[in-house]
């Protein structure tokens, strides 16, 4: 009897702590759920559901306040925190470093993402990087290659990714316009101007923009194999008013010409037929052509979309009295198309051309941006600046006080007055003068994060973002 005794009790011990473990797992399961789903009780012991931050920075391992207090929980950048909704300032710290600080609203149950802070070293190492005879230069989008040009018909690559700076030259006598050289001479001259530049995401070519005794070139250079080149504007002999890379390579572009929209095959030396008619302005995304147009019959103005490649046009809206711009661009999933008028921006999704938002705008805009990921459209005449930040769905207007800007990194923005180097994030926020006596008419930016680059009296200076 004993015997039984004792095994009924170790039968009932063993179910009564099977049944407290799995309802130790299943309370543990809830309680994770919660907590992911955004729940916490707070310091009051009521539920509120909070919204996550996920924070990181340039240089890593900064310390977060959060609200003026020290984060018990989240104490070093480049990793998340859930935070009750509503406002919070967020002030990042790090020694022997300037800080960081932002305001934001975080959103119960949703993800906020600062992935762009920067803080500068204090006391930086300076030194000459190289000297040359330069009236123009440009920066590749990596940040690792500039093109220096003078009035020569011989300009040159510089790798700025490297301590010892070493030109390549090259040698654009036979496709540069607006030049000529003398007999016998081994340098020709350069007598035009360039409008603009924009490089393709290979980081070889470059689209210029070239005029001369009254004329305007297209010029689709290869920087590392500069025989390849093509002066577009010859090639087609056509006179196009707007040339966009499509493709890595730079082999695709998308050109208005006469009001029509056509394709250019580089590498076939191509052109297409009439994509579309009566273009006005254009934007491109992942085969996605958006569009504004000026319909013949009516006079007024319409918004298409169609994919590269297809006769398909879906009108997004008609009967618009004024033109307005359009950009096209992807923000985490989503994808959306903005409408930007004289004064003010309409966003709307792609998927379903529903409005997101609507924000008024105080100047028109000429010059239109959309960050390297889609964070930010940032809208400007000369230094009178406006930013679509996509994240915080806010929109920020701000003034350089400079009439040009430049993009320092992928996120910031930088401008020269009085010789000072100003930065700003993309959205005029933390606002710091870097350095002193700075050429204002050639640009600036990091390389790798490790380098700041810009000119001084026709000398390209370099500064160490970090300890040597």
């Amino acid at each position: 009897m004993d015997i039984e005794k004792r095994a009924r009790r170790q039968s009932r011990r063993i179910i009564i702590s099977e049944v407290l473990m799995v309802l130790t797992v299943i309370v543990t399961v809830l309680i994770l759920a919660f907590v992911v789903s955004g729940y916490w009780v707070g310091s009051d012991f009521k539920i509120e559901r909070q919204g996550l931050l996920q924070i990181y920075s340039i240089p890593t391992g900064a310390d977060i306040e959060v609200d003026g207090n020290p984060s018990s929980w989240l104490q070093r950048t480049n990793t998340s925190k859930t935070l009750a909704s509503g406002k919070h300032t967020i002030k990042l710290t790090k020694e022997k470093y300037d800080s960081w600080s932002r305001t934001i609203n975080i959103t119960e149950g949703l993800l906020y993402r600062l992935h762009y802070p920067r803080l500068f070293l204090q006391n930086r190492t300076e030194e000459s990087a190289y000297e040359s005879s330069v009236n123009m230069a440009t920066v590749s989008p990596d940040r690792n290659w500039m093109l220096l040009t003078n009035n020569t018909t011989n300009w040159e690559l510089i790798n700025l990714d490297t301590e010892n700076i070493k030109p390549t030259k090259l040698d654009l006598s036979e496709i540069l316009p607006f030049s000529s050289r003398a007999n016998g001479a081994t340098v020709g001259l350069f007598t035009g101007n360039i409008i603009s530049t924009e490089w393709a995401a290979d980081n070889e070519h470059v689209l210029l923009n070239i005029s001369g005794e009254g004329k305007t070139n297209w010029l689709l250079l290869n920087t590392k194999n500069p025989a390849s080149s093509i002066n577009l504007t010859k090639e087609f002999n056509a006179d196009f008013t707007k040339i966009e890379i499509l493709d890595q390579s730079a082999n695709n572009l998308l050109v208005v010409l006469s009001g029509n929209l056509h394709r250019i095959d580089a590498g076939a030396k191509q052109i297409s037929a009439v994509l579309l008619s009566g273009i006005e302005s254009f934007d491109y995304y992942e085969q996605n052509i958006v569009f504004a147009s000026k319909d013949k019959d009516s006079g007024k103005y319409y918004i298409g979309l169609t994919k590269l490649g297809s006769d398909e046009i879906v009108k997004l809206k008609e009967d618009l009295d004024a033109p307005v711009r359009v950009v096209i661009t992807k923000f985490y999933d989503d994808e959306y198309i903005g409408l930007i008028s004289e004064n003010s921006i309409d966003l709307y999704l792609k998927k379903d051309f529903t409005e997101k938002n609507h924000f008024d705008l105080s100047f028109n805009p000429e010059k239109v941006k959309v960050g390297a990921s889609g964070e930010a459209i940032v809208m400007s005449t000369g230094g009178h600046i406006a930013t679509l930040d996509m994240e915080a769905q806010e929109l920020f207007e701000w003034n350089t006080e400079t009439n040009t800007y430049g993009w320092l990194d992928s996120s910031m923005i930088y401008a020269v007055k009085d010789s000072i180097l100003n930065v700003y994030d993309f959205n005029g926020l933390n606002h710091r003068e870097l350095s002193k006596n700075v050429s204002s008419h050639f640009p600036v930016t990091i390389t790798s994060d490790k380098y700041l680059y810009y000119f001084r009296d026709g000398a390209l200076v370099r500064e160490y973002l970090f300890e040597k």
